[in-house]
């Protein structure tokens, strides 16, 4: 029987779609008011300037309304496109940043928004327990659906770096959290290192000063500190050095350095320091 007081996999991802909106318009609000040479400014994301950081956004954002759209054609397509470009010696990520950078700035904004709208209606779609076909692990639409909003918020970092703008915290941080704390596991292999076994409680403190935790409660491993400083590590947007982060126990003190929510292999992450 299903609780009704827990919510169903439908309301879950209505309100994901909705943060991921209120995520896309924050960062909208940095670019759409630039001249061209705001577009055109370096981020800390060697070779990416502000017109790379949306270019990718609208990329990955026509990648994932495909699959949720139509899953055959993204597996066929995917295959033969980044097949092709990688035959060639080149990452179709930086492909994709690089072409969507040489548009004129409008035309782009244009298309990062229109394709967001799309993808939003393609997984509002998507029939609840479908898995959906990705470059990583197959997914269902609310794990697609927080990826965007962690990559829409962690870009939009680099972005607000670049301006030298600094963005609110909201409680949509809990999402980014909730994926970092998820892909622990993840972030010890794709480092060569065992998944592993022992539990990690993790304490952080919310914009509005509450707490999300993870993990048991009496776990030897811990990690706490504030919730913006934890989605800044697993975004690999500080380095851990300069956050008032707090890890106890063997595991838990390993896992900050390496810490990524994002797929793909290890980050190069920020210099200790940090600053344009």
């Amino acid at each position: 029987m299903t609780d009704p007081n827990v919510p169903g996999e439908s309301s879950v991802l209505t309100g994901l779609l909705a943060d991921l909106r209120a995520e896309s318009e924050v960062l909208d609000g940095l670019v759409a008011g630039l001249e061209p040479d705001g577009w055109a400014l370096d981020t800390p994301a060697a070779g990416w300037t502000v017109a790379h950081q949306i270019a990718h956004l609208a990329w990955t954002d026509d990648w994932s309304e495909l699959a949720a759209r139509d899953p055959e054609a993204f597996v066929a397509d995917s295959r033969r496109i980044f097949g092709e470009l990688l035959a060639a010696g080149a990452d179709p990520v930086e492909d994709g940043a690089a072409r969507g950078a040489a548009e004129e700035p409008p035309a782009l904004l244009t298309r990062w928004r229109a394709g967001r709208e799309r993808l939003a209606t393609a997984l509002a779609a998507v029939p609840a327990g479908t898995r959906l076909p990705w470059l990583g692990p197959p997914m269902k639409a609310a794990s697609m659906a927080t990826a965007r909003l962690m990559e829409t918020w962690a870009h939009g970092q680099d972005v607000a770096d670049a301006l030298g703008a600094v963005r609110e915290p909201s409680a949509r941080l809990r999402h980014v959290a909730h994926l970092g704390v998820r892909t622990l596991g993840f972030a010890f292999t794709v480092h060569g290192l065992p998944a592993p076994q022992a539990p990690v409680r993790v304490e952080l403190t919310a914009p509005d000063g509450g707490s999300w935790t993870w993990g048991p409660e009496g776990a030897a491993d811990r990690v706490a500190g504030p919730a913006l400083d934890f989605c800044l590590l697993v975004t690999q947007r500080r380095h851990p050095d300069d956050l008032a982060l707090t890890a106890v126990g063997e595991v838990a003190t390993a896992w900050l350095p390496i810490a990524q929510a994002f797929a793909g292999p290890p980050g190069k992450g920020r210099r200790s320091g940090f600053s344009l």
